[in-house]
């Protein structure tokens, strides 16, 4: 009897992996939920990637609805989606770019770049 438990587990393994991963494939991405929704952005004071003198807080986002998009150098998803920024940024969508654990320079290199 235990040898026949033992063939069917990975059968029954499978169809369980199936039923979860078709259960949150067949969801909407849009109805997700996330914990920071309505949320205001936490406070901060952050140097200006390109004036290092002039200081940001969260006035920066006062009145406006605006997209932030935090991206790093070394993150290849951030590469790819620059240009789909850039494109948004050309249609009128305001953008804050904040900039995740760079050196100024090569943050300011990459900027330039792309």
């Amino acid at each position: 009897m235990n040898k026949r438990i033992v063939l069917f587990t990975p059968l029954v393994l499978t169809i369980a992996l199936g039923l979860i991963l078709y259960t949150a494939i067949g969801k909407d991405p849009t109805k997700l939920e996330t914990a920071r929704l309505n949320d205001p952005v936490p406070k901060f004071q952050l140097s200006s990637l390109s004036d290092q003198n002039k200081q940001l807080n969260n006035s920066v986002f006062s009145g406006e609805v605006m997209l932030l998009n935090v991206w790093a150098t070394w993150c290849p998803s951030c590469r790819v989606e620059h240009p789909y920024l850039n494109t948004l940024s050309e249609q009128g969508v305001k953008i804050a770019g904040l900039n995740y654990k760079d050196e100024r320079d090569a943050a300011q290199v990459w900027l330039a770049k792309l």
